[in-house]
């Protein structure tokens, strides 16, 4: 990453980054972050579930890439703060040699990148201050780290739900795709309203009066349209507590409101 002046943090509203890290039990946040997650989840208490389902699907599916079917890119658009088991770490993990380009636009998680996404000897890490909504400056800058002609696997996890026109999600997904190799993969997580719909569009309402940037629920059917042209792996889109869950764990899994699935580019 090139030097440049400190960015600015605005602490005055709350921010997805910062509430989705005190979710997790992170220290990266600011009481108006603090106050907007416990307000979500005094009447949504699943929220911190949510979360904590979201990491755990992006560990197994790193995982798989990694592991299995052989990947050893990864582009992860809407990093958010560092906390435990990031991209970077379970990928090299796997494979040290592995290549790692986080992509954020928050200033917060800008300076946490500079200090913390470090990786392997072997492998590289590295940062890109962008929006999602740039694909052509994200795909300019990843290029600098990542062979564009070898698989890639590319990471939207709890971003596209900020962005609410569906056609722009939709040209935003076929730049960035057509960018990339055959091979290459596609792994997305979203809030979805199928299984408790008024307080999924609650829990909206409560975030988008304050909250930064402004979210948007999709129904199952609405997060599977972002996958069309692709290749899904089993078993699909599923809640992302079901997207292979780990067989040695104790007790039941149950459905979080966040959809999750990975795919395949033919």
């Amino acid at each position: 990453m090139s030097e440049t002046s400190p960015p600015q943090i605005d602490t005055s509203a709350p921010h997805n980054a910062r509430i989705w890290n005190y979710w997790l039990g992170g220290k990266d946040n600011y009481p108006v972050d603090r106050e907007m997650g416990e307000q979500i989840r005094s009447f949504f208490p699943e929220i911190v579930d949510n979360a904590v389902a979201d990491r755990q699907f992006l560990v197994r599916a790193v995982t798989h890439l990694a592991r299995d079917e052989g990947v050893r890119q990864f582009l992860d658009i809407g990093t958010g703060l560092p906390t435990l088991n990031n991209t970077h770490e379970v990928a090299q993990s796997v494979a040290p040699d592995a290549r790692v380009v986080y992509v954020d636009n928050d200033p917060l998680v800008l300076t946490h990148a500079r200090a913390l996404l470090t990786g392997t000897d072997e492998g590289v890490t590295d940062y890109v201050d962008a929006d999602l909504r740039d694909p052509d400056a994200i795909l300019a800058a990843a290029s600098r780290t990542l062979d564009l002609s070898r698989p890639v696997a590319l990471m939207l996890l709890g971003v596209v739900n900020f962005v609410a026109d569906d056609a722009e999600v939709r040209s935003i997904l076929d730049r960035l795709l057509g960018a990339l190799a055959p091979g290459s993969f596609l792994v997305v997580s979203h809030p979805t309203d199928d299984l408790d719909h008024d307080r999924a569009h609650q829990v909206a309402a409560a975030w988008n009066e304050s909250g930064t940037p402004k979210l948007t629920i999709r129904s199952a059917r609405g997060i599977a349209a972002l996958f069309d042209g692709l290749e899904l792996l089993e078993p699909g889109v599923v809640s992302c507590s079901l997207w292979r869950p780990d067989p040695t764990e104790v007790g039941e899994v149950r459905p979080v409101s966040e959809y999750g699935g990975v795919a395949r580019k033919a």
